[in-house]
């Protein structure tokens, strides 16, 4: 039986044994929540006017905390909550909902929540307040869940020092007008509380030095769609290398991606910064061409060039190709 196989087997089952302690009643009561929280949810992201999204956000959040109250709603997904981020942690210890809300078109706010895993399946919670735009500093700011730097988490990676674990999440915040945001956040559990930052960025490796820093900000031009995401093969955090489109490197509305890529990779408890991930470079006349046309001579290669004619005449999947 393969890894995968075994891997996805062991999460149906984890999730058939989790299920099993929520009782028939209590599953009937969160399926009457959620589709009554749904709603609420929905129009936090489409409510046309700031005092709609306000009041569903509101409404939402009172019935999102009553519903965690029922006993071991750790183990209920709130699946149709579409528009709300839930992920687990990858040892289960804790899951972290969070979702946004536009307060008008120069500032998004997050809200979200941390519930931690207990024994007897009671509620405990820790809410998250963004506080990133009273915030002066915020790469080398570390805080509590009360000082939050907001950000929609799409991916939690869990990384062990000194007897320790280390939850690196991935976030995602529309910033503004003019650009987004994604941000690479450790969070940490100090005394049962949970604490956003620290010096987790080291740029050692570099060939130009800089400081550590308490996060990464990927800031860039709100068209752009910069990439960061965690690579399992690699074991490291890949991101699109970027630089500004108009040499004006302090508007960083004005970055794009330029086709490098850097990454960030586990050592000693930080994150080293790797300055180019990919090194390799084709050589002139090896380029990836699956039916060249011309041989190395420059000769026509007739019955390649005939049957990439004959696979651009052929009509799109589901299409059928309009004749003369």
């Amino acid at each position: 039986m393969s890894k995968f196989t075994l891997l996805f087997l062991s999460s149906i089952l984890c999730s058939a044994l989790m299920a099993q302690r929520i009782s028939n009643n209590d599953f009937k009561i969160l399926q009457a929540k959620e589709d009554s929280m749904k709603l609420y949810a929905d129009k936090i992201i489409t409510g046309q006017s700031m005092s709609i999204r306000f009041n569903n956000d509101s409404l939402f959040t009172r019935a999102f905390v009553k519903a965690l109250k029922t006993p071991w709603s750790f183990n209920y997904p709130f699946d149709s909550l579409q528009t709300i981020s839930k992920i687990y942690a990858p040892d289960s210890s804790f899951r972290i909902f969070t979702w946004q809300m536009v307060v008008s078109e120069n500032l998004t706010r997050q809200h979200g929540a941390i519930q931690m895993k207990t024994a007897d399946g009671s509620l405990k919670i820790f809410p998250l307040i963004d506080k990133s735009d009273v915030t002066q500093n915020i790469i080398d700011t570390a805080a509590n869940n009360k000082g939050w730097i907001g950000a929609v988490y799409y991916r939690i990676i869990q990384k062990r020092s000194s007897n320790q674990n280390y939850y690196t999440l991935l976030g995602y915040d529309e910033n503004n007008l003019k650009s987004n945001r994604k941000i690479i956040e450790v969070l940490s559990f100090q005394n049962d509380e949970p604490v956003f930052g620290g010096r987790f960025f080291s740029y050692d490796e570099d060939s130009v030095f800089k400081s550590s820093n308490s996060r990464y900000i990927m800031e860039y031009k709100k068209t752009a769609g910069a990439r960061l995401t965690f690579d399992e093969d690699l074991d490291m955090i890949i991101l699109e290398h970027l630089v500004s489109e108009t040499g004006e490197t302090q508007k960083k509305w004005t970055y794009i991606p330029d086709g490098d890529y850097e990454g960030f990779k586990w050592k000693n408890g930080r994150w080293v910064h790797v300055e180019k991930v990919f090194n390799q470079i084709t050589e002139l006349g090896k380029e990836p061409v699956p039916m060249p046309v011309k041989d190395a001579q420059g000769n026509t290669i007739q019955e390649n060039l005939k049957q990439n004619f004959a696979e651009e005449e052929k009509p799109v999947s589901g299409e059928t190709k309009q004749k003369n």
